[in-house]
């Protein structure tokens, strides 16, 4: 279950059994050098949630009212890094989700930075969900959405993020919904320069997740501060904001045109096939589209199949991207 698909309360229609081979020999030298790796929390959503993950309005409602009440799983948020580290990373991207409720708590986020330094892991951005539509089309409720996300920028500049992940979410025809979310977004971005951050965009839902679309409000909001979350598979997209509902952009395509504002990729998995590549995407193109684009910064491993645990489904995709990644 995605971000996307949690939200709305439905799970993955796709599936693996399989279990994919350990046999992929050693990553060549000269890739490990130029490839990096960090782990998105979301991976572990389900061991963090465990039960509350299931009900969607009661989450929703302890979401915003008592969100520690979430933590039902055997995981605890501030345990994220040690088990990032186990599993071979060493920078973690974090879900405001799976943290909520903690944006301004300087013991939360002193205590989840000290066991960040000391595990020697870096920690990359926040995506930020659940706060408002910075592109809203009543002007009261965009300032709200966009004054919403100061917290989560000065918890990046805490746990020294140098990126915060926002949505350019707005409602009615895109044209104008392209107009508003620039307008947000050059506001949080003139925002960002007080923690030193880059304000990144995901194609994540709405039309943020047609190329075309989200490439034009950038470039419209015209700010040295802004950039983009790639996702591989956040590709359907709707002027009404309906998850899974909505035209296919092509994803090749799509990554192809978002790479050059790129701050942050992300690897996304369901399901793999025997021979343990993805089963929808071609993992194998998209690592060439991503390493000829010149992008030198993290690659986000983000498995988010029901076919395996948690620790396998990353363990299968971070293989998966560095058996794939060209020389």
């Amino acid at each position: 279950m995605d971000r996307k698909e949690f939200l709305k309360n439905s799970s993955l229609a796709l599936a693996s059994s399989v279990v994919v081979s350990n046999d992929w020999g050693s990553v060549d030298s000269r890739k490990s050098q130029n490839l990096k790796l960090s782990l998105s929390q979301w991976a572990l959503h389900r061991a963090i949630f465990g039960a509350s993950r299931d009900n969607y309005q009661e989450w929703i409602r302890l979401l915003h009212s008592d969100p520690d009440k979430l933590w039902q799983g055997e995981l605890h948020p501030l345990d994220f890094p040690k088990r990032a580290k186990e599993l071979g990373f060493n920078a973690v991207e974090y879900v405001n989700s799976l943290i909520f409720g903690h944006a301004t708590d300087n013991i939360f986020l002193g205590e989840l930075k000290k066991r960040t330094d000391s595990e020697g892991i870096k920690n990359i951005l926040i995506m930020v969900d659940e706060e408002g539509y910075i592109g809203h089309p009543d002007s009261s409720e965009r300032t709200k959405a966009i004054e919403n996300h100061f917290k989560w920028m000065e918890a990046c500049a805490f746990l020294d993020c140098p990126f915060i992940r926002v949505n350019a979410f707005s409602m009615g025809p895109a044209d104008e919904q392209k107009k508003l979310a620039a307008e947000g977004l050059i506001r949080l971005a003139e925002k960002a320069k007080e923690f030193n951050l880059y304000v990144l965009v995901e194609n994540h839902g709405g039309m943020s997740s047609n190329a075309d679309w989200l490439v034009e409000t950038l470039e419209l909001a015209d700010h040295n501060l802004l950039g983009t979350v790639v996702d591989f598979d956040n590709f359907t997209f709707s002027e009404d904001f309906i998850w899974g509902d909505g035209d296919i952009y092509n994803r090749y395509i799509g990554v192809e045109k978002l790479m050059p504002y790129a701050k942050s990729v992300s690897a996304k998995t369901h399901a793999f096939d025997i021979q343990g590549f993805e089963t929808t995407i071609d993992y194998t193109r998209m690592m060439k589209i991503v390493k000829d684009s010149g992008f030198e910064k993290y690659i986000c491993i983000e498995y988010e199949g029901n076919g395996m645990t948690e620790e396998e489904g990353i363990i299968a995709t971070k293989k998966l991207v560095e058996k794939t990644y060209p020389e």
